[in-house]
């Protein structure tokens, strides 16, 4: 018993020994009991970094840096009543520890404009604290966009905060970064606002400057705005600025006026009128993008929903679906934010301008460019698809709307004068709304189920089609779903509106053109109400 006791005094006084020894060389400060490294560790945010393949030799390897942070994870807090809109992780000084720009707004004080500021990593108190802030032209903070970008061709990180104002127009501020100098870290180098868009001119520099070797040219940016000469609301001009290396800004160097298309001045005014919600019911629909030679490219379209808050882009054989976040009226058009449904962190901004009553013009710019195998460029000229199906049926026209009432397989169908039907089958009551209409040399009808009006009708939109053409482009734009949207093509070649007998071929409609599903024929039979 005894040496027992003897052998647990000795364990004890070991231990004992062994805690003296970690407390006198254990590192003592703000981030004790962790080590340096282990502090700075829990102090980085999760970051989603866009990689580049390490056999690919593009041009983003080294003139650009993107890093968009998944949450709003702050290294340090805010002031009172400021609240941050958009952090952006980035190491500006190469010594693997990142800085944090963050966009703020202070809900208290409401005249203080939205800003900017810097935080940096002290290794002295192990803990990020706020250095320099300064503000910018965006007030409104739905369409605010941050990222970092090789701008001036020296290797060293501009950071770009793009947006619109209250006066709905475009802005961009950028800053060029100083790191060395502790109390201003950036220097702001352009500050353009426009009624129009504004863009980066991004032009491949040399094998050089991507191996580091050399500098590459700065980049211009160039702004679209109303030509206030002209009496037409689409003339505008556009000004392209350049950066001057003695001056240290950029500044106008070229200015170009640019004709617009002549439309009728009311019916303009109408859809330019300052109310997102017209704009976007302007926009409801299919659009195929045209390509420089003025030809219907089908395999890219998008397809915009804004009583769904959705946008589908379709491109590469690929489907991608954003959620519509923010609009914001522009003078000529609308700015979206959108948000992808599977990738949140991917965000997408749409800036869409009236060509002309049929065609729009979208600059659609990525928050993130993640290399997922989609080299998709949606900038361009998009045509209306109702309309191209019109241009392609010929000069035949078919009336969308009739009255009768017939007898088939899947119950009493009557369709009424006003575009709307009704199915009676078996005890169960569907309604909806439905259309006759033309494409690809066929003669069609959709039956558009509401949305509860039966276990049959599924999710179906419930908005009526404000024409056959309209209703035949959101079935191409919708075929993920066929139960929603019933397609059916009349065979045989029988007059829709004279005719006892109706023959109908379930289809879908889709970019391809149509496809029969080869499923039971349905034979309608004209009854008596």
């Amino acid at each position: 018993m005894k040496r027992k006791r003897v052998s647990l005094s000795v364990i004890i006084f070991l231990l004992c020994i062994a805690g003296i020894v970690a407390l006198a060389f254990w590192p003592s400060g703000p981030g004790w009991p962790f080590t340096e490294k282990e502090q700075q560790e829990r102090n980085r945010t999760r970051v989603i970094v866009p990689s580049v393949p390490d056999d690919a030799e593009s041009e983003f390897a080294m003139d650009e840096s993107i890093v968009y942070d998944e949450i709003l994870n702050l290294k340090a807090s805010l002031g009172t009543g400021e609240f941050a809109i958009l952090v952006l992780n980035f190491d500006f000084n190469n010594d693997s520890i990142d800085e944090q720009i963050v966009v703020y707004q202070n809900h208290v004080d409401t005249g203080v404009p939205i800003s900017v500021a810097f935080f940096s990593y002290h290794e002295e108190n192990m803990a990020y604290r706020r250095i320099w802030n300064a503000a910018i032209e965006a007030t409104v903070p739905g369409t605010i966009a941050l990222h970092t970008q090789d701008l001036l061709g020296n290797r060293s990180a501009c950071v770009i905060v793009t947006g619109m104002n209250a006066q709905s127009e475009h802005t961009m501020t950028i800053f060029r970064s100083n790191i060395d100098n502790q109390e201003q870290p950036f220097q702001t180098i352009a500050d353009i606002r426009i009624d129009g868009p504004i863009t980066v001119q991004e032009t491949e520099r040399p094998l050089a400057y991507r191996q580091g070797i050399a500098r590459g040219q700065p980049f211009a940016i160039t702004a679209m705005g109303r030509d206030s000469d002209s009496s037409n609301i689409l003339d505008r001009i556009e000004i392209t600025y350049t950066y001057s290396q003695t001056r240290g800004v950029y500044e106008q160097s070229r200015i170009i006026r640019v004709p617009g298309s002549q439309i009728e001045q009311r019916r303009l005014r109408e859809i330019l009128s300052g109310n997102p919600k017209v704009f976007e019911n302007f926009i409801n629909d299919l659009w195929y993008h045209v390509s420089p030679q003025g030809t219907i490219d089908r395999n890219q379209y998008i397809y915009f929903d804004p009583d769904k808050r959705e946008i589908i882009f379709y491109g590469d054989e690929a489907q991608q679906v954003f959620n519509w976040q923010h609009s914001a009226s522009t003078r000529y058009g609308i700015y979206i934010t959108s948000q992808n449904i599977s990738v949140t962190t991917l965000r997408r901004f749409l800036d869409i301008e009236l060509e002309s009553l049929d065609s729009v013009r979208m600059k659609i710019f990525e928050d993130v460019r993640l290399k997922i195998g989609l080299s998709t460029s949606w900038d361009g000229s998009y045509r209306r698809a109702g309309n191209i199906l019109k241009s392609a049926s010929g000069d035949k026209t078919i009336r969308p709307y009739i009255d009768a009432v017939y007898d088939s397989s899947m119950g009493r169908l009557i369709f009424y004068a006003n575009g709307e039907y009704e199915l009676s089958s078996s005890g169960t009551l569907t309604k909806g709304r439905y259309a006759f209409f033309r494409a690809d040399q066929h003669e069609l009808l959709e039956l558009r189920p509401e949305r509860n009006s039966s276990a049959a009708a599924g999710n179906a939109n419930n908005n009526a089609s404000s024409n056959a053409n309209n209703s035949a482009s959101s079935i191409i734009a919708r075929n993920d779903n066929p139960e929603n949207r019933l397609v059916y093509a009349i065979i045989g070649g029988t007059d829709i509106y004279t005719s006892e007998n109706l023959s109908l071929s379930r289809v879908r409609m889709g970019t391809v053109g149509i496809q029969d599903l080869h499923e039971a024929q349905v034979v309608l039979t004209r009854a008596g109400r």
